[in-house]
């Protein structure tokens, strides 16, 4: 029994919630911390922390927990916003409520959230944080937070793929990868134009081990555009990675390594500049 305690990954929050869209009260799987659960290994080029398996707890995967999903209606978001949903909106929570389990189980055949999660509902978690985020005002900043789980969902997705190979997940994690292409310069667009604030999103991540502020975000919004950005259209692809080398060279602009840029952030940024650089330097660029 005490074994059984000791090897545990997760809890269930004393904090009660109450769903702002169907009303039911549950609790929130919470991922326990400390004991060599999580050691940490690379940070990928889409700053993802990745993590080392422990010979005591096995795989774990933080952004398992991260996302906030009502067991009932699965009306999902980050944390801190899930009692912000504007009363306004409810109605619409409701009437999308069927479509939205419809279409997660066709995605993730199975997902449960009365359950303890696994990997699966962990990548339905963001997906549905994505989708809901449509129900949130332009004072959320709800469209870099969809940039956010759209990567997420990337991220999980790629862990499905080494697990259940051949079941379509490495194709799913490209088409969510553009999706987190899409939604950051978008809401990059939004700030400049004045239509979304980034205020309502006060830790950019994108992981959970660091914040990488802003100027993270500039760099995946570059990266994302080099790696994701348009493709076919040889003038529309040289455009994308014009635009995406004006974005990250900003971040040169911004002075030394800091807190939040760290060298080794920078050296990625190095690197993603200088690829974009020889891919503009093609003939078919």
């Amino acid at each position: 029994m005490n074994e059984e305690r000791e090897l545990k990954v997760s809890f269930l929050s004393k904090k009660e919630y109450t769903c702002p869209a169907c009303g039911a009260v549950f609790r929130k799987e919470e991922l326990l911390s400390g004991g060599g659960r999580l050691i940490a290994g690379a940070l990928t080029e889409e700053l993802h922390r990745l993590y080392e398996p422990s010979a005591k707890y096995g795989e774990v995967f933080p952004l398992t927990y991260q996302a906030t999903v009502c067991p009932e209606c699965w009306f999902a978001s980050m944390d801190a916003d899930f009692s912000l949903l504007p009363p306004a909106n409810k109605g619409r929570v409701q009437d999308d409520q069927e479509r939205r389990m419809a279409e997660t189980q066709l995605v993730f055949p199975g997902v449960d959230f009365k359950d303890p999660r696994g990997l699966t509902e962990g990548a339905a978690s963001q997906y549905l944080a994505l989708r809901c985020y449509d129900f949130f005002n332009k004072d959320a900043s709800p469209t870099i937070k969809q940039g956010i789980a759209a990567l997420r969902t990337a991220w999980l997705l790629d862990e499905l793929d080494k697990k259940y190979p051949n079941q379509h997940y490495d194709w799913l994690a490209i088409l969510f990868r553009k999706k987190a292409q899409f939604f950051y310069n978008e809401a990059l667009d939004r700030e400049q134009s004045g239509k979304e604030t980034l205020s309502g999103l006060k830790i950019f991540g994108p992981d959970t081990d660091k914040n990488y502020s802003y100027e993270g975000m500039l760099y995946l919004c570059a990266y994302l555009r080099y790696k994701f950005g348009p493709a076919l259209d040889a003038d529309q692809r040289k455009a994308s990675l014009e635009d995406a080398r004006r974005t990250i060279a900003k971040l040169f602009g911004m002075g030394k390594s800091s807190k939040d840029r760290p060298g080794a952030f920078l050296d990625l940024a190095r690197t993603v500049y200088d690829a974009i650089n020889k891919d503009l330097e093609e003939p078919n660029a």
